[in-house]
Parts: C-alpha cells; structure tokens; sequence
C-alpha cells in the first residue's frame, strides 16, 4: 500500500511522489527504511484535553512531560484564552473535558476553567492530590453539585510507599492518600493510576494496593488505570517503526476506534499561543501540531511518534476507562 492523492486532495496529508526515494519523501509520511508510515485519521471528537503546563510542586525523573516546579516548557492556561475552545468542541460533539499537566491545581485560575468545563460536559483530572489539591481543597468542594460530574485519577506509582516516595518526594504517598480520602469522602469519583514494571504480575500488585486502600478505610474497588515508562520529553524510545503493512492488524475504522487520536485533541499553550495536538502524549513534537480544533480534525495523524508504538501494541490510553 502507498499514501493516495485523493487523501491529499482531502487536505489531510501532503501528495508524494511514489517515483521519488530517499529524504525527499519526508520523515512525516515514510518510516527510516522509505516504507509508508501507518496513520489514523479523525472520527469523532469524543474527548477534548487541556494541558494545564508542566509546572509541578513534584520532580519525578521519569515524568513523561518533564515537569517541576516553576517549569514553563508548556505555559499556564487561563480560561479567557481556552473558553472559545470549550465551546467550539460542545458545538462539535464534545462527551468530556479532561485536564492533565504538570500539576493541574498548581496552576491559579484552574478552578475557574474547570467550573467552566464541568457546567458543559462532565470532566476528568489527572492529579498527585497532595499539596496542591489540599490547599484548594475549599474552592473544589463547591464543584461537587456542577450540572456535569468531575472524575479525578490520582497517581500511585507502587503499592510500596518508600517506592512511590523514592522518585515524588519523602511524604507524597500518603499525603496522596489523604487527596484520594478527601475526593472520596466529598462524593467525587476517584481512580488510581500507577506504574507498570516489566514482567510484573499485575494481579498481585493490585492486590497489594487493594490492602492498602483497606487499611486507609478507601473502597478496594477503585479502578487501575496502569501505564508503561513512556520516556521523558525529546527521547525517541527505539520503539519500531509502524508502517501501513503494520496497520492491516486494525483494518476497520472500528477496529482503529482505540487510538485516542481518533477521538480525542489536546489544548497546548507554547511561547504563549494555544497550539491543538493530536493526543496526550506527542507535545514534544510540534509536527503534531494545528493552529486551530478544527484543523486537527482533518489533519491525518501519522504514528511517527515513539509513543505511538504504545497505542499500537498495548492499547495504552490516557482517557478514563
């Protein structure tokens, strides 16, 4: 199979020459060996993401975006600039707003831009639930009685507290517990996201996990969301490379439906401008990149990201189960 001028036609990606070899066909459209590279294009706008910004009140090393304290790689959003974005993507379809960062309730304005979301379509957050959660504590709580519910899932790296506290600081598990206790107690819905080792037996460690949310008087049926070492931001991952060939293991449009660049966006703010990329986990790249939702809808979305070998094996995603 070759890339097809009726797909250029469609403004999706740019014609190639199928006459032409070598670096003029482009690293975007053609894997290192020449061969065409597999894609997903767009079905429908099920999820809409905000990237807060990478600033963090946690260092982790293995933090897939880089974040820490202070860091500004990808800036702080503000719900004047993101409110024309919230309403464009109702008026598209939208099913969920979903918020993730650096540190979500790091940031000042966040709780104005997540009642504003959570009054249109119901929300998810991605949080540690220390520090800055807690302290923000008395301006969430309001949120409980939004006309749409707000999800959160919490990170617990490992069902070992020293583990967790290696790499997110001496403390962070149980003042996480304490976040999870918090949501639970006030009535929001609460899931767990922790690390996946190689080899691991994951019933065994959920089931560790499930002792420990005992012991803390939580529900031992919260859901597991559990994630690979996904890089830090700039590695390549020496993941293979996937090709159209490779695709023919999802030749339906239901068969793709899994790939969360089929149905989801993320809002990006760089150097101070709103950017739409295709999913969570590409935003160091800037080829996945559009100026506008509207045009990252129709932009074919090529899996030339290391990442994208996740979603392609694995069916790793970031949206809530």
């Amino acid at each position: 199979m070759t890339l097809t001028d009726s797909a250029s036609e469609q403004g999706r990606i740019p014609a190639v020459d199928a006459t032409t070899s070598g670096p003029l066909r482009g690293a975007w459209t053609h894997t290192r060996n020449d061969a065409p590279r597999g894609y997903i294009d767009f079905q429908r706008l099920d999820e809409l993401w905000l990237h807060t910004g990478t600033a963090c009140n946690l260092s982790c090393p293995f933090c897939l975006e880089g974040s820490r304290p202070g860091d500004d790689r990808l800036n702080a959003l503000h719900l004047a600039e993101v409110q024309p974005f919230l309403d464009e993507a109702v008026d598209l379809g939208v099913k969920q707003f979903s918020f993730t960062g650096g540190e979500p309730f790091v940031i000042k304005g966040f709780i104005d831009i997540l009642r504003y979301a959570s009054e249109r379509r119901p929300c998810f957050v991605l949080t540690n639930a220390t520090d800055p959660l807690l302290r923000r504590a008395h301006q969430l709580l309001p949120l409980v009685s939004q006309p749409f519910p707000i999800r959160f899932r919490v990170s617990l790296d490992y069902p070992d507290p020293s583990r967790h506290d290696r790499d997110r600081g001496e403390g962070s598990f149980a003042k996480a517990l304490q976040g999870i206790r918090w949501l639970h107690e006030q009535g929001f819905d609460v899931s767990v996201a922790r690390q996946q080792s190689p080899e691991e037996d994951a019933e065994a460690v959920e089931a560790a996990f499930r002792r420990i949310f005992k012991r803390a008087g939580l529900p031992e049926d919260l859901a597991f969301t559990a994630f690979p070492d996904f890089g830090t931001p700039g590695s390549d991952g020496d993941s293979p490379e996937i090709t159209e060939q490779c695709m023919e293991k999802y030749p339906t449009e239901a068969s793709r439906a899994h790939f969360m660049c089929s149905y989801s966006r993320m809002l990006v703010k760089q150097q101070g401008r709103i950017k739409v990329y295709a999913c969570t986990l590409v935003d160091d790249d800037p080829d996945y990149a559009a100026d506008s939702l509207r045009d990252s809808l129709d932009t074919r979305v090529m899996l030339r990201h290391h990442r994208c070998f996740s979603c392609y094996r694995f069916g790793a995603s970031c949206s809530a189960p």
